[in-house]
């Protein structure tokens, strides 16, 4: 129980991390969502918008941010 107990606080300072990280960002004004190659398609019964552009980029930023920390934590 000990485990399961640990792995749910792991997960929620995770979670954590990520909101403070992404209430930072749009406090900078950074324009993730709205880069040029986002898709974003309007019609008059609805609309479809996929991030196309900013997930390629969270994916690059994060990939590389976890290779650093997965090093740093070999040594």
């Amino acid at each position: 129980m000990e485990t399961i107990a640990r792995y749910i606080m792991i997960g929620g300072v995770i979670l954590f991390l990520i909101g403070g990280g992404v209430y930072l960002v749009a406090k900078v004004g950074l324009p993730l969502g709205r880069l040029p190659g986002d898709i974003r398609i309007e019609g008059e019964n609805g609309s479809f918008y996929f991030p196309l552009t900013t997930s390629i980029l969270v994916s690059v930023v994060l990939t590389i941010v976890l290779n650093l920390i997965l090093r740093l934590l070999k040594k």
